[in-house]
């Protein structure tokens, strides 16, 4: 090896620390180096949606790195922070995707379960039976194969198990004991504390309940292992430019989170019923209505799946990206924000004592209120006493490459070249640039089919069956 090529290598071991853990306090995401308040800017990232979650062929999103560095690169120029990875297979090396995002100031958020049988919490009458030893060795899998990264900022226990009014009786002592589980193994088996939460959905008669529920405090020490860390909320209130901050009911939100003491965030947002989005809740959710009780949100998603009119990016089967026109304006609205200001904000705010857990905290009558949950399952305490058999450890590697080697488009259709990863000084996370990614392709406007691949779309699902079912989950959020 040459002296240029162990120079290099150096120096991008050098930065194998470009971001620094984030840790809770109080209500707030900080960074555990410099103190400065995190807000989460962020995007779901899950490619080809459930069907892009193949572990029996080696793939899920954090699996490959070539097209983590294409997606980290139009991520970093559209300024987010933060992304949520829905499904991973905690047997796969996500070392590359992991350092790649790492390098550019971007955090993870993992969701732990998976739609695969025995790796989620199920439902009805088969939810004490699927709290089970094996569902614990899934979930402390990926504790494991994450908790060298110090990018991963948390995991999320569940998300939606709550959907309705009803499963708000049986559900909500299941997450708190799962949760209590993840953060008992984490203490135990991991190098560094990480939090762990819960993603709601937005179902206004249960949403109260089920955050008061689950981040009160049950022995009263504001030490309770069950304890969420951060509450995420599953939103589309805020429609179409015509949207305000109180017919989107922001301020009931901002209302009813007021006295949290937990961090509370967007895990979704995004309502696409207008189209082109323009995101104009953007400059709510970070402004100064909102970020005294807010803590960011992550737009629901960077993947445009089965013509969902949700995604910021077209993929196509050879690799080709192009953006969307919700990309140019979702970083437009990036752009207007005070980024220094809003990720240096004062993080020493006056830390509120989590209530004790009580049938009062309880406004529904068909919620549950009371918080005798499950014990650990027969077998789980010893998996964390003695860690899980043979983990697979991911670690932060060197990322020597830099340079996006699939062609991506702009969203007129012209080529975008000289597209890279730029590495940011340890410390740093990734902030919008005010530099807009529209209009920088070279050339004229291309034919998709033509030059990005005649399969058409990554995310088209193969079979009918796949497309009915993702019209069934539309409809179930809309």
């Amino acid at each position: 090896m040459s002296l240029l090529s162990l120079a290099l290598v150096a120096l991008y071991a050098s930065l194998a620390l470009a971001v620094q853990p984030i840790k809770v306090q109080g209500s707030n995401f900080v960074n555990s180096v410099t103190g400065d308040r995190l807000q989460i800017i962020g995007v779901a990232y899950q490619p080809g949606g459930s069907a892009g979650f193949k572990p029996d062929s080696g793939i899920d999103p954090l699996s490959n790195g070539t097209e983590c560095l294409r997606d980290a690169a139009i991520m970093q120029s559209l300024g987010v922070n933060a992304i949520r990875v829905y499904n991973v297979d905690p047997d796969l090396n996500h070392d590359m995707c992991a350092s790649i995002f790492n390098d550019v100031g971007i955090y993870m958020i993992i969701d732990v379960n998976s739609p695969l049988g025995g790796e989620s919490l199920v439902p009805g009458e088969q939810l004490e039976g699927s709290y089970n030893a094996g569902y614990l060795n899934h979930i402390f899998s990926v504790v494991e194969a994450f908790h060298n990264y110090n990018n991963v900022l948390g995991f999320f226990s569940g998300n939606e198990d709550m959907n309705d009014v009803p499963s708000g009786g049986p559900v909500p002592p299941y997450i708190r004991s799962v949760t209590r589980d993840l953060k008992n193994y984490i203490a135990k088996n991991s190098p560094r504390v990480i939090p762990v939460g819960y993603s709601a959905a937005d179902v206004r008669d249960i949403l109260a309940d089920s955050w008061a529920y689950l981040s009160c405090d049950i022995d009263g020490n504001d030490n309770d292992m069950s304890r969420i860390d951060f509450f995420g909320l599953n939103s589309y209130s805020w429609c179409g430019s015509q949207a305000t901050f109180e017919s989107s009911q922001y301020n009931v939100l901002v209302d009813q989170f007021s006295k949290t003491t937990v961090p509370v965030f967007f895990s979704e947002y995004g309502c696409n019923k207008v189209l082109p989005r323009v995101f104009d809740e953007v400059q709510a959710l970070y402004g100064s209505e909102m970020t005294g009780v807010m803590s960011g949100g992550l737009v629901y998603e960077y993947y445009e799946e089965v013509s969902n009119n949700f995604g910021l990016v077209w993929v196509y089967d050879n690799g080709t990206a192009e953006l969307r026109t919700d990309y140019d304006n979702l970083q437009k609205q990036f752009n207007k924000l005070d980024s220094k200001a809003l990720q240096s904000g004062n993080s020493t705010a006056t830390k509120l004592t989590s209530p004790k857990c009580d049938a009062s905290l309880i406004s529904s009558t068909s919620f549950n209120n009371t918080f005798d949950i499950p014990s650990i399952p027969r077998g789980g305490q010893k998996l964390i006493d003695n860690g899980i058999p043979k983990p697979n450890n991911g670690k932060i590697v060197p990322v020597t490459d830099t340079k996006v080697t699939q062609n991506v488009y702009d969203s007129s259709g012209k080529l975008m070249t000289n597209l890279v990863i730029k590495p940011l000084p340890n410390d740093q996370s990734n902030n919008p640039s005010g530099t807009d990614s529209s209009g920088t392709g070279t050339g004229s406007a291309t034919s998709p089919t033509s030059t990005k691949g005649a399969a058409g779309q990554l995310n088209v699902p193969a079979t009918a069956a796949a497309a009915a079912a993702a019209l069934l989950i539309y409809n179930i959020i809309f």
